[in-house]
């Protein structure tokens, strides 16, 4: 799951003040009107058949979705609330109801039970957005140095019985005993009364057999990704790619865990171009360097391994942008793993500004969140779209930042 990382904002507490600034994202009623949320494409038709004829039904269509999909969008009082659409891509339902806005959240595969961080607080609802009770208090939020009391990034584990988080470090939380165990003390370097970041940990996502961490150490300038063993409180840092993009949840796991990786569609703090990196090792390869060395460069995003052994991802070559930031139209295409043998485009259209993408596992399709305006660095309106270009483009929402999959 791509989700766009822009060079000012390397710190999650800066991550979530700007937003809060900004506030991109359109109000929505608590109840919205699925008729203005889902396409005309999605309504099922139905016919009704006699009693008695049940056995020559048809079988009812496949879903839309592989799974549910979850999202961040505010409330009809413009504070960010968790969402769900249903897996036919019809029902829209409103997960929290919180008095402040909810900044992180995060999604049990096992009975879609939410954890999510709101007003410094970590809570938990059911799937249906019942049962709410609180797991965590983090404090009042020094404004002056929020990364120093801020809690952040809840992550469950795959079997739903730890949740990793973000607070004075790296920690983890027994869902079984309400016990919490922090396995890595945030760097904070104190020079004449001010506090600002050495290094700072927190957790982006676990291998699907729960026995990685992917993580992010947080500085100053900049950002980098390492890998945590819960097992054995070991941490892996990268080796290699130096100038690559590989940070702050913008990865991929492989199916298996043995790798992630990495993209950059635009220069500026880090380079552009693709990585894959070693989860065992930490070892980094660059699979398209940014500067191809004929005058023009490599653009590259939302990178996703696919079950058919074949590397799908958004791409562009052209020559150097003069603008600090910017990126310029991709294309989606499809590899070889090593992300150049075999290349194909496989749909005609350009995305100039993808803020984020979440791909069906068997890469059938991806959802892309473009924003509706510019200089909207997070979410966007979901568009899901297909690989097989013979099929079109469906939206989904009004406007969805951070999506997830649900069980």
């Amino acid at each position: 799951m791509l989700k766009k990382f822009h060079p000012l904002f390397t710190i999650p507490a800066l991550l979530i003040a700007a937003l809060a600034c900004a506030n991109p994202l359109p109000v929505v009623p608590a109840q919205p009107n699925v008729e203005t949320v889902v396409a005309a494409t999605f309504q099922a038709l139905t016919a009704a058949a006699p009693a008695l004829a049940t056995a020559t039904l048809a079988p009812e269509p496949a879903s839309l979705l592989p799974h549910s999909l979850y999202f961040l969008n505010n409330d009809n009082a413009g504070l960010v609330q968790i969402y769900r659409l249903d897996r036919e891509g019809e029902a829209v339902s409103q997960v929290t109801f919180e008095p402040a806005r909810v900044d992180d959240y995060d999604v049990s595969l096992v009975d879609g039970s939410v954890v999510y961080v709101s007003n410094n607080q970590m809570f938990m609802v059911d799937a249906s957005g019942a049962n709410r009770r609180k797991l965590l208090e983090g404090g009042t939020i020094d404004e002056n140095n929020p990364f120093l009391t801020r809690l952040s990034n809840p992550v469950l584990s795959p079997d739903g019985q730890t949740i990793a988080y973000g607070y004075k470090g790296l920690n983890f939380y027994s869902t079984a005993t309400g016990q919490s165990n922090r396995v890595l003390e945030d760097q904070i370097n104190v020079s004449e009364g001010y506090s600002f970041p050495g290094e700072l940990y927190w957790p982006e996502k676990y291998t699907a057999d729960g026995s990685k961490l992917i993580i992010t150490l947080g500085y100053m300038e900049g950002a980098s990704a390492a890998i945590y063993y819960p097992n054995g409180n070991a941490l892996v840092r990268l080796k290699g790619g130096e100038g690559a993009m590989i940070c702050c949840g913008n990865t991929e796991l492989a199916a298996d865990g043995s790798a992630f990786y990495s993209a950059s569609a635009s220069i500026g703090m880090f380079n552009s171009g693709l990585w894959r990196v070693d989860s065992s090792t930490g070892a980094v390869t660059t699979i398209i360097n940014g500067d191809a060395g004929n005058g023009t460069f490599n653009f590259a995003s939302a990178p996703h391994p696919a079950p058919d052994g074949q590397l799908y991802y958004f791409y562009a070559n052209q020559l150097g942008l003069d603008e600090f930031g910017s990126s310029p139209p991709l294309q989606l295409v499809r590899s070889a793993l090593d992300g150049v043998t075999g290349r194909t485009v496989l749909r005609p259209e350009t995305y100039a500004n993808i803020n984020e993408a979440l791909w069906a596992p068997d890469a059938s399709f991806v959802i892309i969140a473009e924003p509706p305006i510019q200089d909207v660095y997070y979410g966007g309106i979901p568009v899901l779209v297909y690989t097989d270009a013979q099929k079109g483009t469906i939206p989904l929402a009004e406007f969805a930042m951070d999506m997830k999959w649900g069980p």
